[in-house]
């Protein structure tokens, strides 16, 4: 079955639902999925509609006949094929975990990606790449020479025809150039309960404030350092009783999960970035 999704966002009014569903159901679409929200403070409405896409219509033809339709109600939407597997890089330094757990769910068809390259700034990780026979690049960061890292690494990602990144604890600060390649398609795993605990030694400052729990964040990555808009986030309660190195341990596994079940929403074509904010749908 061919399957097509359609992430569509615009001012909120009543009749949305039936005029959008009405226009497939006469196009003669099956509506596989129908999942909706309006934001009553931003007056905003959010669709997610999956249909089955008929043997007999073509790409071009179903987003034709949509523009025309979707220029008339003032509707921004963005369209995905489900046939097609996005292609997706990961990018990590010297921590394994979150590359383990991407790798493993990708390798199981949990994650529904090719992986064609892992990209790091040191060598360490390589033998993670080759458990999975996936290729690893190591481009070091030099001091003085991160443009040219950077401009090597744009390279390899757009060679390998990259849909979205992962930063998997890719310990490096993007410069806004490099995200400029790739907007809303840099996913980045901060180590903390953003908006805590922005920046770098996220547990040792979490330890230093005595709090209660700690979190891991995903999150799009955008020229404003850990402010991009939110996908997933998770916690774990903790005490006085633990150590900056046992937030540190604990910490991994939230981050994984964290990071793993936000590759997964954004793949399923399941999130809408709206402002700062998004919208995840189940």
């Amino acid at each position: 079955m061919r399957e097509v999704v359609f992430l569509i966002q615009t001012a909120d009014r009543k009749g949305l639902l039936a005029e959008i569903s009405g226009f497939f159901y006469s196009s003669g679409f099956n509506i596989l999925q129908c999942r909706q929200y309006s934001d009553v403070r931003t007056e905003r409405y959010f669709m997610r509609i999956a249909l089955e896409l008929r043997p007999e219509v073509t790409r071009r033809r179903l987003e034709e006949e949509f523009a025309g339709f979707a220029s008339k109600l003032g509707l921004e939407y963005s369209v995905f094929y489900q046939e097609s597997k996005p292609n997706v890089a990961i990018m990590a330094s010297k921590t394994s975990h979150c590359l383990y757990d991407l790798l493993m769910h990708a390798d199981e068809g949990d994650l529904n990606c090719n992986i064609p390259l892992v990209i790091s700034n040191h060598p360490d990780l390589e033998y993670v790449a080759d458990r999975f026979n996936i290729p690893y690049f190591c481009c070091p960061m030099e001091k003085g020479k991160k443009a040219e890292q950077e401009a090597k690494v744009i390279d390899l990602l757009k060679s390998h025809r990259i849909d979205l990144v992962v930063m998997a604890r890719y310990m490096q600060i993007l410069s806004d150039d490099f995200i400029a390649h790739f907007p809303l398609r840099i996913i980045n795993i901060h180590h903390a309960f953003l908006p805590a605990f922005q920046g770098g030694n996220p547990y040792e400052r979490a330890w230093e404030r005595g709090v209660k729990m700690i979190g891991a964040t995903a999150h799009y990555a955008t020229a404003e350092l850990d402010e991009g808009p939110i996908i997933e986030q998770d916690v774990e309660r903790i005490s006085h009783m633990n150590l900056p190195e046992d937030l540190k341990r604990i910490g991994k596994d939230i981050e994984r999960r964290v990071l793993t079940r936000a590759v997964r929403a954004h793949l399923e074509h399941r999130v809408i970035v709206s402002g700062r904010r998004t919208i995840v749908f189940s």
